[in-house]
């Protein structure tokens, strides 16, 4: 590799942490822009006596239960509206490649942005569009930054992590939104910087990403981005990488019967005989698997648990402070400055996961169901963060939310690397983007229960999320399954393993006594 390819590979990850920071998942800093969208009177038309006489003027409540009823399901239909896409924007993604799809991402972001910076008291609505075009424009972004990790081998899982913990973390736009906002820089002149800052994605999708895929393993003259000889970008340089992405499909296929096979007996172990034909089989029988069933219940339930969390924080805060806005601001401000860490947090996940690889496996025991069977505690971990999440949030007591947001944070990190990491062992590697996508999709099934769960709260408990929240906490203890059921079809295999060496060593020992007669 020349030196010049090294430090385009360096750009292309540095500004790629740039970009998770600021761009990816801003939305989750939802409630730092709540407070703003409720200073600036968003949605508080739809008050009850929302006017209030003082010396003969009237002055305008910005807090009221329909309007965090309102304001809490922006967040709710970005949320269904990111989980439902995912499984297209994975096909897509795998079909168009990465510059046609950062292109619609950038769009929408521009359209998020622009549609905020447009939107007024009296178009209050716009919120829904908008939120759900920036959480949607994170993923995608998020997903075609992912394959950077295949620009270095040896630290892969590392900044897969580390962009994952950065994708968390970007929550910090908002919360300078809520700082700026607070010395009195316009909320719209705020969006429109915004949107102007979308020229970094633009010419980092152009100047720093490939147009196709970044193949693992990476090929020796694997060239993607602006080339430097003769400056011959576009004619010369598509077509070594479409060659190369073209050479890496054939090694794929090679690969993929015996690649395929070894992981298979992973998920068909209970029904041994029920082999797949073909790639559309062996996809449904991954579905159909338990495997997958009890991990579809432990991420829906997760980001059930975090989304709730996410639509009702700000109305928590403001009834245990007892109304008091410098109160809710500086814990506000706290749960941002808390998910800064997320960056943090989320390698040691990867860690714990990666943890045997410097060991020496058993004999006969293969790289596959070593991590299957170390992915248990990682798998326990993050259930057991959840529930202690949960438990923190229903307590109504408001210094303990400071261990709420720490808890929401680790959770958040541990979660989604240990999803995406689960995958990828648990199933064969060609339907990773499928199975990955069809269980964040199917979790937007759970996420429709928000609208009259938070509905309930608003209207028949007045505000009060206490009882929801021990239900929703209850509801966590589900996720420990999962953890216990991969440790139990660990051991099984464990079990297989054992007993076909066994018989192996008896043929053996049969054949050898034979010869010796």
């Amino acid at each position: 590799m020349s030196a010049g390819q090294k430090v385009q590979h360096w750009l292309t990850l540095l500004s790629g942490l740039v970009e998770a920071l600021f761009f990816t998942g801003i939305s989750f800093g939802w409630a730092s822009l709540v407070f703003v969208l409720k200073t600036e009177g968003y949605f508080a038309g739809h008050c009850v006596n929302s006017t209030a006489e003082a010396t003969e003027e009237l002055s305008i409540h910005t807090d009221c239960i329909d309007q965090d009823e309102h304001l809490s399901q922006v967040m709710s239909v970005a949320c269904i509206c990111n989980t439902v896409t995912r499984f297209p924007i994975g096909y897509f993604f795998d079909r168009c490649g990465t510059t046609v799809m950062r292109l619609i991402a950038i769009s929408l972001y521009l359209t998020g942005t622009l549609l905020i910076t447009l939107s007024s008291v009296e178009t209050s609505v716009l919120l829904y569009p908008a939120l759900s075009c920036l959480i949607i424009s994170g993923s995608i972004l998020y997903i075609t930054n992912v394959q950077v990790g295949n620009l270095f081998d040896s630290f892969r899982s590392t900044i897969i992590t580390i962009y994952n913990g950065a994708f968390d973390s970007s929550a910090l736009v908002f919360l300078i939104v809520k700082l700026l906002h607070e010395r009195g820089v316009p909320l719209h002149s705020l969006f429109l910087s915004l949107a102007f800052n979308g020229v970094f994605l633009v010419l980092r999708t152009f100047l720093l990403m490939p147009r196709g895929h970044i193949p693992y393993p990476l090929p020796e003259k694997y060239t993607y981005g602006v080339k430097c000889s003769g400056c011959n970008r576009g004619t010369e340089g598509g077509k070594n990488e479409k060659k190369d992405e073209e050479q890496e499909d054939e090694r794929k296929h090679k690969k993929e019967g015996n690649e395929e096979a070894g992981i298979s007996s992973l998920h068909l172990l209970q029904n041994p005989t029920n082999k797949p034909k073909g790639q559309e089989a062996a996809f449904q029988s991954c579905v159909l698997s338990w495997l997958f069933l009890w991990h579809l219940v432990w991420v829906v339930i997760i980001i059930f648990c975090h989304y709730i969390f996410f639509s009702t924080l700000n109305p928590t805060l403001t009834r245990l402070a007892d109304n008091d806005k410098t109160l809710v601001s500086h814990y506000t401000n706290a749960f941002a400055f808390t998910q800064l860490c997320s960056l943090l947090f989320a390698p040691i996940n990867g860690l714990i996961m990666d943890r045997h690889k410097h060991r020496t496996l058993a004999p006969g025991e293969s790289k596959r169901e070593a991590d299957l069977r170390l992915s248990c505690l990682a798998l326990f971990l993050t259930s057991l963060q959840c529930f202690l999440f949960c438990v923190c949030f229903t307590c109504p007591v408001l210094p303990l939310q400071y261990l709420t947001f720490i808890l929401q944070v680790v959770c958040s990190g541990f979660f989604y690397g240990g999803h995406q990491a689960f995958v990828s062992i648990a199933f064969p590697m060609p339907h990773f983007g499928k199975i990955s996508g069809v269980a964040m999709s199917v979790s937007a099934v759970a996420l429709f229960l928000q609208f009259p769960i938070l509905h309930f709260i608003q209207q028949q408990l007045h505000g009060d999320s206490l009882y929801v929240k021990v239900g929703v906490t209850l509801v966590s203890l589900l996720t420990f399954i999962h953890p216990l059921h991969v440790y139990l079809h660990s051991r099984k295999l464990t079990s297989q393993r054992k007993t076909e060496q066994e018989v192996q060593e008896q043929n053996l020992t049969s054949s050898h006594t034979d010869c010796t007669c």
